[in-house]
């Protein structure tokens, strides 16, 4: 058809040990409780939360072990075909590689103002690169949400939480918005996705002072899945008093 033809190399992570092939894949995840929290927080502060999402986000992760895999059948080097690959990057298959992503941005962040609240590999190495990119950047990350940094201008703040490879962010200036948003361009493959509107099952509707999350999409997939599309509304079977 004319279209080139792309191929990806994956490792076969189902096949590392722990303690052997890696030592850690746990990547911190934010709680609903705490994504809740962020957009109680920016309502509060009136200010626009916004969303981008990192391409490829597990390749940017650095291996803290050294890793190698054998070459795929058809794709084996006819002039060395016994040599093998020793990974300078985290590749999608491994058990640590969200972590590396996570404390690769991490730091980065943390090096640029950034602070963090509170304290199988593939999951770790994202999350090692991400979380070394923050720190790098001065954010400071918290102990008890790992997955949540900040910093601050003066008398200004820029809150940024993660979630593995999406990244919802504001800021009580503009400006910060935008200052964020080119620092990781300049280190990430990022792309912009404005203001978030939907964010793990969640619909977010913003207004100056106001932020309405509802779960619209998943009540309908809900109704459809058993047949209840055109079903008669209720009223809460608890009486309501005025």
């Amino acid at each position: 058809n004319g279209h080139p033809k792309q191929v990806s190399l994956v490792v076969r992570g189902y096949r590392q040990e722990e303690g052997i092939d890696f030592e850690e894949s746990f990547a911190s995840v934010a709680r609903m409780e705490a994504i809740r929290i962020f957009l109680a927080y920016a309502a509060h502060k009136s200010f626009f939360v916004f969303q981008m999402d990192v391409k490829t986000a597990f390749l940017h992760g650095s291996l803290k072990e050294d890793m190698y895999i054998c070459q795929p059948e058809d794709f084996i080097n006819a002039d060395h075909p016994s040599h093998i690959y020793k990974l300078n990057k985290a590749l999608y298959g491994l058990k640590q590689e969200p972590r590396a992503w996570y404390d690769e941005l991490s730091t980065f962040l943390l090096h640029n103002y950034f602070f963090k609240y509170g304290l199988k590999q593939e999951p770790r190495a994202w999350y090692d690169e991400l979380s070394t990119f923050l720190l790098q950047n001065y954010f400071f990350k918290s102990t008890i949400d790992p997955t949540l940094f900040i910093r601050r201008f003066h008398d200004d703040i820029l809150v940024v939480q993660v979630y593995v490879d999406d990244i919802i962010f504001g800021s009580s200036r503009p400006r910060y918005i935008q200052l964020f948003s080119d620092l990781m361009k300049s280190r990430f493959e990022m792309s912009m996705m404005g203001e978030v509107k939907f964010f793990l099952g969640l619909q977010v509707n913003q207004s100056p002072c106001v932020i309405f999350i509802n779960q619209s999409n998943y009540v309908l997939e809900i109704l459809k899945k058993y047949g209840m599309e055109s079903c008669d509304p209720v009223g809460t079977p608890m009486e309501i008093k005025d």
